[in-house]
């Protein structure tokens, strides 16, 4: 178990060991970063400004034989929204910090002078060094040039040009088994890190502790049992590992859920072009690789390697929010063209959903015209990564960009991007994207599970019947797995296999020698949404800000859909 928290001080370059709080000690992930933030950042401090904090912290089961239980959390106060802020990733640094016996990394103040610095986190502690070398280079080369120097195994969380210009839009990479990119992506990480003035963090984990399990045998038969759940379940078992996250192309262009035309229409006309399957034939054609894990321990593997024409890669983790968003929503037909724009955001550290809604919004100001992916690329590659006047109002984000440029048609909720599937013909994920103390996040309580795929039961996505209880539900229990360190995507079995869920819970006791239930872990889900709405509260964030855009009013074919939730309906989602 983590036994120790480091605090680095960036305005005096200081390092402090302290010991596990008894209030933290059974928290972990998305659960503690929230703590820790809500303890001690003020709510209305600038999110750039000194009293802001940057928190790390791996998950309850982070680092454990578990299956994919690779996930590290981040946590502040995101410049984007203005609210608390928790992102997941992949990759190896979480699982090393946890090695390490490192419950949280908690960065705090910020550099007086206009100096770059780097932490390199050992079995020995954090130490600090001005480090100037790398300033201005992309991640990938970034991560080439410290394998080198380091070794491959070494982890690396760091900041592309976009955090280093401190855009809302920016987020903390995370290096891969592989030296790909992965990201914490939404709220503005990149750029809290930037105002930190760290270019990188690297973890080695040689001589470190290692994870201790209190009952092992019990914890190797749940982790077995879980693990069955995973590969047995058809969305976890077959159809991601398949096809990826974009295998929801199809079924959401089927569902009249898929946003196209910055979400005009329901339906995209050219769906077959950029759609799972279609990306699945392209890569096995191209000698690529289309299940790849983004941590060690994956067994979903819904991440791929996508190479160009050439066989030479291109991108990978090519989601299915980064597809939909340009190849849908902004009518970009080439998957090659939006592969490119994938790589370009992943290099300079911007989330690629901001950034494609990010372009959808340009698209919709006459900044380049619908369906060009050669001129989204130059956008992000030309304008974005070297701070012009132009690509600071991008990289701010979509509402920066709608603000500037007098447009209204801007999908976000507390001024975040609005992902993939129209809350207009999914209504249980508009009122997760409505309510979430995150702004608009479509993992916060995944609606579309139960409204279109019917996992954990059905709900009728045109009709408002059960949504504000089927998302409260989703993200109680989001809010809880986030905090196992074990990837979302684990949900899926747990919602419709019993067995999957109760192997969560008897992992975290076999773990730690405790004695959770199904309603201790639902409970536990409450008391993290409701310290972010506290927060939120504070941070001047009321129920006015738990609302869609006017323009959803609008009907949304095929099925003329309408978003008509009164505001009353809306904020029953909090009282629980």
């Amino acid at each position: 178990m983590g036994n120790k928290i480091i605090r680095v001080n960036m305005t005096n370059l200081t390092t402090v060991v302290e010991d596990v709080p008894q209030e933290w000690a059974a928290l972990g992930g998305r659960a503690l970063t929230s703590t820790i933030v809500a303890a001690e950042v003020p709510p209305a401090c600038e999110p750039l400004g000194k009293y802001n904090k940057l928190v790390f912290a791996p998950g309850l089961l982070t680092a454990t034989v578990a299956a994919n239980s690779g996930r590290l959390s981040a946590g502040f106060k995101s410049p984007l929204t203005g609210g608390i802020k928790e992102s997941s990733a992949g990759g190896t640094a979480g699982q090393k910090l946890e090695k390490l016996g490192i419950k949280a990394l908690i960065i705090e103040g910020m550099p007086e002078n206009d100096v770059w610095y780097s932490l390199h986190v050992t079995k020995d502690g954090v130490a600090i060094k001005q480090d100037a070398e790398y300033v201005g280079i992309g991640n990938y080369e970034l991560y080439r040039l410290l394998s080198e120097k380091l070794g491959k195994k070494v982890g690396v969380l760091s900041i592309g040009p976009a955090g280093e210009f401190r855009m809302a839009a920016a987020n903390i990479s995370v290096k891969d088994p592989d030296g790909n990119v992965r990201s914490h992506g939404r709220g503005g990480g990149g750029a809290v890190m930037g105002s930190k003035k760290i270019k990188y963090i690297t973890v080695d984990d040689t001589g470190g502790p290692g994870v201790s399990l209190a009952n092992p045998e019990n914890f190797k038969q749940q982790a077995r049992i879980f693990a069955k759940a995973m590969l047995d379940h058809p969305v976890s078992g077959q159809g991601l590992p398949t096809y990826g996250t974009n295998v929801l192309v199809n079924i959401l262009n089927e569902a009249g859920g898929l946003p196209t035309k910055n979400f005009r229409f329901g339906r995209c006309d050219h769906a077959e072009k950029i759609c799972g399957e279609t990306m699945h034939d392209l890569i096995v054609s191209r000698q690529g690789n289309p299940s790849h894990g983004c941590h060690p321990g994956c067994i979903i593997k819904c991440s791929q390697i996508y190479p160009d024409q050439n066989g030479k890669y291109l991108t990978s983790g090519f989601e299915y929010e980064t597809i939909w968003g340009l190849g849908a929503n902004g009518l970009v037909e080439d998957l090659d063209d939006i592969a490119r724009c994938d790589w370009a955001m992943d290099d300079i550290g911007i989330d690629s959903i901001e950034g494609v809604v990010i372009i959808n919004v340009a698209m919709e100001a006459g900044i380049l015209s619908w369906g060009d992916g050669k001129e989204a690329f130059r956008l992000i590659e030309e304008e974005m990564r070297y701070g012009t006047p132009l690509g600071r109002i991008l990289g701010n984000g979509a509402g920066s960009v709608g603000r500037i440029y007098g447009v209204t048609r801007v999908p976000v909720v507390k001024n975040q991007a609005i992902p993939a599937y129209d809350p207009r013909s999914v209504k249980g994920i508009g009122i997760t994207y409505a309510t979430s103390t995150m702004g608009a996040d479509h993992t916060a309580g995944y609606a579309v599970a139960t409204n279109i795929l019917k996992i954990g039961g059905f709900v009728d996505p045109l009709k408002k019947d059960g949504q504000v209880d089927l998302s409260r539900n989703l993200q109680i229990a989001t809010a809880a797995v986030d905090s196992t360190g074990l990837c979302i995507f684990v949900a899926f079995p747990a919602l419709d296999i019993p067995e999957a869920f109760a192997a969560i819970y008897e992992m975290i006791n076999a773990r730690y020698g405790t004695n959770l239930t199904a309603e201790d872990v639902l409970e536990f889900g409450k008391y993290v949404l409701k310290t972010e709405h506290k927060f939120n509260v504070a941070a001047g964030l009321t129920s006015c800000h738990d609302r869609l855009p006017e323009f959803f009013e609008e009907q949304l074919p095929p099925h003329d859909a309408v978003w008509d939730f009164s505001d009353s309906e809306i904020d029953e989602f909090w009282n629980f």
